[in-house]
């Protein structure tokens, strides 16, 4: 919804696509106005983890879009994950397999058509795996990883352009359960306002919301994994 609203400040006629759960079946119509600007919202309902309908979702939009931003995220339970192979499939389906599978699809529409921006975002948890959340991590690496691949990609035929962007900790409903570093937490809006940068303003490849967490999670990729096995992270 953040990053509807911002697109809004643009007067752009917007799409959403969400991935389907209890909260967002009961919560989201299927269509909209911007409180704030008036500006048309086209709410179309999909479940990321239904992979064999993506394509035909892509292919029956009423349009194109010039830019998808895919939001997709289930944290799950790392304990969890570590016994139950559901949860734990779960969780790397959502965060890795469904939306690199949809990204791609929009990435193959946008090369034929002859433009289009693609911004994929992912998480800090990827850049190194912690006892702590490392089956979600290494989704978030996966997808970080497809998402540099396709742009490499992507740029080869310089038509499409594809951003990744790396949040950290953010106040959700998603985290409310955690008890996270104030310094390094962020809200939502703050999340919006780099992603709308990523894809209408900055040049860079990839994006770190919170210049912080670069430095943090640079630091935390020098450490030797022979001490870092030993850390409680």
């Amino acid at each position: 919804m953040q990053d509807a609203a911002k697109g809004a400040y643009r007067n752009a006629k917007l799409g959403m696509i969400g991935g389907i759960d209890t909260y967002m079946s009961q919560n989201i119509p299927t269509h909209t106005t911007g409180a704030r600007t008036g500006t048309d919202v086209a709410v179309h309902a999909l479940d990321i983890r239904e992979t064999d309908r993506l394509a035909a979702f892509v292919d029956d939009l009423p349009a194109l879009p010039d830019t998808v931003i895919s939001v997709v995220g289930e944290l799950g339970d790392q304990a969890r994950a570590e016994r139950d192979i559901a949860h734990a499939a779960m969780v790397m389906r959502t965060n890795f397999e469904a939306p690199s599978l949809l990204l791609g699809l929009f990435a193959n529409a946008f090369a034929a058509r002859g433009s289009g921006t693609i911004v994929g975002v992912s998480s800090v948890a990827g850049d190194r795996g912690r006892g702590s959340n490392y089956v979600y991590g290494a989704a978030k690496a996966g997808f970080s990883q497809f998402l540099s691949g396709l742009r490499n990609r992507m740029a080869l035929t310089g038509k499409v352009r594809v951003v990744t962007v790396k949040p950290g900790f953010v106040r959700t409903r998603m985290t409310a359960h955690l008890k996270l570093p104030a310094p390094l937490t962020v809200t939502p809006a703050r999340v919006a306002a780099d992603i709308y940068a990523a894809a209408e303003e900055s040049p860079r490849d990839v994006i770190y919301v919170g210049r912080r967490f670069w430095l943090v999670m640079t630091i935390i990729g020098l450490i030797p994994e022979a001490l870092f096995k030993r850390l409680k992270l």
